[in-house]
């Protein structure tokens, strides 16, 4: 008996709310894989179409570029202007930009992606990095794939490396999960927050 269309849909459906590791499903006309990286990324082929299904992250819904090249995707970034490997750190990191424009409201002009800052003779790419009007730094940005746990060691580190760089705010999230902090530099200690504020115009 064929892979019914009610079955492939329920597969999406229990993939989405599950945590299964990985799984497969075929038969003559139905192929159903999810890649190795975890519960994130469906590749599916129903006969001659191909369907692509990513997980849903806790974001608002975004519209994204995808290119398909040598069968790797590819996701567009807005503020570096090129394609990139669609990894699940990329698929966070990507979603947190957008968010950052779209609902918090901060310009292109100060926002940097994958950005390199030597912190004590050592060099650490951040995964975002947004700058205020004069130059120093506004918030840091730290993005972990969906299956990463965000914990206190995370913000530790974060925070140790900030004392440095003094940025006002710190955000550590996993597309699933957030976290917001503004740095107390008196007492060399963080405060969580709710929320990251809006940009101020």
């Amino acid at each position: 008996m064929g892979f019914s269309f009610l079955a492939f849909i329920s597969a999406i459906n229990d993939f989405i709310s599950s945590k299964v590791g990985k799984f497969q499903i075929k038969d003559s006309k139905f192929q159903f894989n999810l890649l190795e990286f975890g519960i994130w990324f469906l590749n599916l082929n129903f006969g001659r179409r191909k369907f692509k299904a990513l997980q849903q992250l806790n974001f608002p819904k975004y519209q994204f570029r995808f290119k398909n090249s040598e069968n790797k995707i590819s996701i567009f970034d807005v503020i570096r202007k090129r394609f990139f490997i669609l990894q699940p750190e990329e698929w966070v990191r990507q979603h947190c930009v957008h968010y950052l424009m779209e609902e918090k409201k901060y310009p292109k002009s100060l926002i940097n992606v994958e950005k390199e800052l030597t912190v004590n003779n050592l060099r650490k790419r951040y995964d975002i990095v947004i700058y205020n009007t004069d130059g120093s730094i506004h918030l840091i940005v730290e993005c972990k794939a969906p299956h990463i746990d965000i914990n206190q060691h995370t913000f530790d580190q974060i925070a140790r490396y900030n004392l440095t760089l003094n940025a006002t705010f710190l955000m550590v999230t996993n597309g699933i999960n957030h976290y917001y902090c503004q740095m107390d530099f008196d007492n060399e200690c963080f405060n969580f927050l709710k929320d990251i504020p809006d940009f101020d115009i």
